[in-house]
């Protein structure tokens, strides 16, 4: 992680710059650290995700799947905005075909460094589930180019994984971000989003990235993707709590405090992230 504190202060205010326009600002940012970790990169995956993908197959299942005929297949899993591709990493280490979303060419470029230098540091799970392929894409999160290039429909993630990438958007984002999920995730029981939910303790009036990030504000813009969801003067979703959800919108099926997270989400010795999973309704 970097330590230079000029890059960190500046990231709100560079990003700023690019209202109309923000996914290019996050490419110029990757652009202009010519490789070298950006502020918000710890190195290593979040040790949430994978106490999930042990603790939690109950409701997100296994790696293998089994398809109406009964054929056996390996499931697609997606890391949006997947940084240095760590998180990729380990998911294809529990048996995923893993696949990393970046809009930079220089982060995609950097994934690709990261899996050469330490991916043996990922050694397989489960020796009769063996390894998932490991797949880098360059691409728009909001637009289907990215899945013409890897020749996938629309639903084709079996499970998607969310930490930093709700919180590097502008709030104005978070619709088109709920509505993107449901058009790339799997049809219920099969699909499951993994959100890490951060940086809940971040006052909400302060400028972002990271924008702060509510379980509330989860909790609205899923259930009602694609819907303008209110916010008040100090960005507190503002939502009425007793609307009922969307058609369309994904539900939670579990939602807890985990044990481990990074040190960034722990304040005075108390872990403030949260795991929420979401998949449709049945």
């Amino acid at each position: 992680m970097s330590n230079d504190p000029r890059l960190v202060s500046s990231i709100p205010e560079f990003i700023a710059r690019y209202k109309e326009n923000y996914v290019e600002g996050w490419a110029e940012l990757w652009d202009k650290s010519e490789g070298k970790p950006l502020p918000f990169d710890r190195g290593f995956p979040n040790p949430a995700l994978e106490d999930t993908l042990i603790e939690k197959r109950d409701i997100i299942g296994d790696p293998i799947g089994r398809d109406a005929q009964g054929n056996t297949y390996r499931k697609k899993a997606l890391v949006p905005g997947c940084g240095r591709g760590v998180d990729v990493l380990l998911l294809a280490s529990f048996g995923y075909d893993a696949y990393g979303l970046e809009y930079s060419a220089t982060a995609v470029k950097v994934c690709k460094e990261e899996q050469a230098k330490n991916g043996d540091k990922y050694p397989v799970r489960d020796a009769e589930i063996g390894q998932g392929k490991i797949t880098y894409v360059q691409g728009d999160f909001f637009k289907d180019t990215w899945l013409e290039k890897l020749q996938l429909p629309r639903n084709s993630f079996d499970l998607i994984y969310d930490y930093t990438f709700f919180c590097a958007l502008d709030p104005s984002m978070r619709p088109q971000w709920a509505l993107r999920h449901t058009q790339l995730l799997a049809d219920s029981p099969r699909g499951h989003l993994i959100c890490l939910e951060f940086p809940r303790h971040k006052d909400t009036s302060l400028q972002g990235p990271p924008w702060a990030s509510t379980s509330e504000a989860y909790m609205a813009h899923l259930n009602h993707p694609g819907e303008e969801i209110p916010y008040d003067a100090n960005r507190q979703c503002s939502i009425d709590p007793s609307k009922a959800p969307s058609p369309q919108g994904l539900e939670r099926v579990a939602y807890w405090q985990p044990a481990r997270t990074h040190e960034v989400g722990i304040v005075e010795g108390e872990v403030q992230d949260r795991v929420s999973i979401w998949r449709r309704p049945n």
